[in-house]
């Protein structure tokens, strides 16, 4: 494959993308959310928890603490696996696919900042009974799957 094609193909859309995702939290009951800018690839103006693309030849955990670090400003203190979901959508008449391996993941809140204003609208910390909303269609999977199995308190 030369690197005009490369360039030229979109994941997600004309390949499957993988997606590393992540629910940062503090440990103490509360979860970090982002509100999804103008810039973002869809669903703008939703809140999320956060998350990126796997790039070719880079380690899962290696990705996470990447896109936590460019997204958040902030080092994971505790990576727990929380679950791999195939996510086939709909997104302005396109059709994607995605792969998306999500992780709890505990932060500082002290560390936490907005690292991609252009992409990211507002950050905060919310309780589980004062989630906002709108809210990502993929976001509210994760986190049930999450406090399902314990990681999330």
């Amino acid at each position: 494959m030369d690197d005009k094609t490369k360039t030229d193909v979109k994941r997600g859309t004309d390949c499957i993308g993988v997606s590393i995702s992540f629910i940062l939290h503090d440990g103490q009951g509360k979860v970090m959310l982002h509100k999804r800018g103008v810039k973002c690839r869809d669903e703008q103006g939703n809140w999320d928890c956060g998350g990126g693309a796997l790039e070719f030849g880079e380690d899962f955990v290696d990705c996470l603490k990447r896109e936590i670090k460019e997204e958040f400003c902030a080092d994971a203190l505790d990576i727990q696996f929380v679950n791999v979901q195939n996510v086939l959508r709909e997104q302005n008449g396109v059709q994607t696919h995605w792969i998306s391996i999500t992780y709890a993941v505990k932060i500082d809140p002290a560390q936490a900042k907005n690292g991609e204003p252009y992409k990211i609208d507002e950050i905060g910390w919310f309780s589980w009974d004062n989630l906002p909303s709108p809210k990502h269609t993929q976001m509210q999977k994760a986190i049930d799957v999450g406090r399902e199995q314990g990681f999330l308190y």
